[in-house]
C-alpha cells in the first residue's frame, strides 16, 4: 500500500520552516512547470474598526509569503491569492480591499508580482461533487494548474476542526453556504463540506498552526502559540493528522468520516507515514464548543450571570454562515442588557430546524429561515420575527426590544467594533505578535 506523507515541523525561523515541511511531505513534488498556482489562507473574517485578535483566527501573513517565495524559486510567475471573506453586509468590497492590504498582499503584488482577488468580485462556475452535492465555486481556483490550500489550525464550534477541506468553503457563493448549511439531517453541512475537495486541481495543503484557536473559527476563540506546520500533498490525511494534533480521532469529526468513506480511505491514519515530529509530541486538546446548560436552552456563561426568563437554545448545524457571525453579536448584546431581573419568559431560535417550546410567551424568530420555518407554529404565543437573510442588525434590535430586553443599539450599529472587546486577554503578551500579520 502506497501511504500517503504528512509532515509536522516545528515553526521556528521564517521561511526555512515552510521549506522543511514542504521537502519531508514532498507537497511540492507534482507541482506542473509554469503552472498557474491558487493560493487560499483562510481569512474567516476582518473589520477596518479595531485591530482585532488575528491570531489562530486568520492564516498568517509569514507563512503566505513564505509560500509566495517558495513557489518563485520553482520558477512560478502566475500566483494568485484569493479568498471570500465574511463580511456583516455581503456585498461590502471595501473590508475585504482593507484585509487585503492590512496583511501585505499588496507588498506581496509589487516585490513579487502576485494578484489577489476577493472572489464575490469573480465569476462563480456550478459544480457537481457527486452524492446528490451541487455548489457554485469560484472560477479561478478551478481554473488553476495548481492549489496551495493555507488554512489555520483551529477548531470549529459547528463542524468540530476547521483544516484544509472545510477551508474551501470560502470558494463558494454565498447561497452555495447558505445551502451548505441545510435542515436535511442527512445531507447536513458536515456532509456537504465533506466534497468540497472532490473536483480540486492539484493540491497541497499546509495548516498554519503557528496560532491554533480553541473554540474557533473566530475572534471569540481561546488563542494559542503553537508554532505547528502541518502539510501534505494529500488534503484529506494533513486533515486527519490536524485533527489528531488538536485532540480528536477522525472518526469523531463527522466531516472527515463522509469524506473518508467517499474516497475508500480508512480514518486510523494507517495509510498515513507522518514524517518530521510525532503527533504525540506536538497534540494538544482544543475544544471545540461553547459550553451550554445541560438541556441546551442557555450558554454556560449567560447561566452563570443568574440570567433568568430567557431560552437562547444552542445553534445547530443548519445556522449559516451570515447568521452565525450575527448570532455571537447577540448573545454578547444579551450579556451587556442584563440587570437581574428576569425577562419575561422569551425564547430565541435560530438555524432551519428549532422549534418552538409549548408555553414559551414570546418567541424571536431570528431570520427568514427559522420564521418561513415556524411562521404558522401553533405554539407560538407571541411571534416577534425578524425576516431578513440576513438580518439587519436594527432589526434585531427592535425585536429583543419588543420582548423587553433592553439590548443596547450602539452593540450593532458598531458591530465591527465588538472584536475589540477580546483583545484584552492579549494584550501586552509577547507571544501575540502583529509582526507575523504584516510583509515588510
Amino acid at each position: 500500500m502506497n501511504k500517503s506523507i504528512v509532515s509536522i515541523v516545528h515553526y521556528d525561523t521564517p521561511l526555512e520552516s515552510v521549506r522543511k515541511a514542504i521537502k519531508l511531505s514532498h507537497g511540492l513534488d507534482h507541482l506542473p512547470a509554469n503552472a498557474k498556482v491558487f493560493i487560499k489562507p483562510n481569512i474567516v473574517f476582518w473589520t477596518k474598526e479595531v485591530p482585532f485578535p488575528k491570531w489562530g483566527v486568520i492564516t498568517t501573513s509569514r507563512v503566505v509569503e513564505d509560500m509566495v517565495i517558495l513557489l518563485k524559486e520553482r520558477g512560478i510567475d502566475d500566483i494568485t491569492i484569493g479568498e471570500g471573506i465574511v463580511t456583516n453586509t455581503p456585498k461590502d468590497r471595501e473590508t475585504p480591499a482593507h484585509a487585503f492590504k492590512t496583511l501585505g498582499y499588496t507588498v506581496l503584488k509589487k516585490r513579487y508580482g502576485i494578484k489577489y482577488i476577493n472572489v464575490f468580485e469573480r465569476p462563480f462556475e456550478r459544480v457537481d461533487l457527486g452524492a446528490g452535492v451541487v455548489l457554485n465555486f469560484n472560477t479561478d481556483i478551478l481554473h488553476s494548474d495548481f492549489v496551495v490550500n493555507l488554512p489555520v489550525l483551529k477548531t470549529h464550534n459547528q463542524t468540530k476542526v476547521s483544516l484544509g477541506i472545510k477551508n474551501l468553503k470560502g470558494m463558494i457563493d454565498i447561497n452555495s453556504r447558505k445551502k451548505s448549511h441545510s435542515a436535511d439531517p442527512k445531507k447536513d453541512l458536515n456532509y456537504h463540506v465533506a466534497r468540497l475537495a472532490n473536483t480540486m486541481p492539484p493540491m497541497f495543503t499546509l495548516l498554519d498552526g503557528i496560532y491554533t484557536n480553541e473554540r474557533g473559527p473566530s475572534f471569540d476563540g481561546r488563542i494559542r502559540q503553537s508554532n505547528i506546520l502541518i502539510a501534505s500533498a494529500n488534503v484529506l490525511s494533513a486533515d486527519m493528522v490536524g485533527a489528531k494534533v488538536l485532540g480528536y480521532e477522525p472518526s469523531d469529526v463527522p466531516h472527515l468520516v463522509h469524506a473518508a468513506q467517499d474516497r475508500e480511505r480508512p480514518l486510523d491514519l494507517s495509510d498515513i507515514e507522518v514524517k518530521g515530529k510525532r503527533i504525540e509530541g506536538v497534540a494538544s486538546f482544543h475544544e471545540y464548543d461553547f459550553p451550554y446548560v445541560e438541556n441546551n436552552t442557555l450558554r454556560r456563561s449567560l447561566a452563570k450571570m443568574g440570567i433568568k426568563g430567557l431560552s437562547y437554545p444552542k445553534y445547530d448545524l443548519s445556522m449559516c454562515t451570515y447568521c452565525s457571525a450575527l448570532n455571537g453579536i447577540i448573545l454578547f448584546a444579551i450579556a451587556q442588557a442584563w440587570k437581574g431581573e428576569p425577562w419575561d419568559d422569551v425564547e430565541v431560535l435560530t438555524g432551519k430546524i428549532m422549534r418552538p417550546t409549548p408555553g414559551k410567551k414570546k418567541t424571536i424568530l431570528i431570520g427568514k429561515c427559522i420564521y418561513e420555518a415556524n411562521r404558522d407554529h401553533p405554539d407560538i404565543q407571541e411571534m416577534i420575527a425578524v425576516k431578513g437573510c440576513p438580518p439587519s442588525p436594527k432589526s434585531v434590535v427592535k425585536a429583543l426590544h419588543q420582548a423587553g430586553i433592553e439590548v443596547n443599539p450602539t452593540i450593532f450599529e458598531h458591530m465591527g467594533k465588538a472584536p475589540g472587546f477580546f483583545m484584552g486577554k492579549y494584550e501586552g503578551k509577547p507571544e501575540f505578535e502583529e509582526s507575523f500579520f504584516a510583509v515588510t
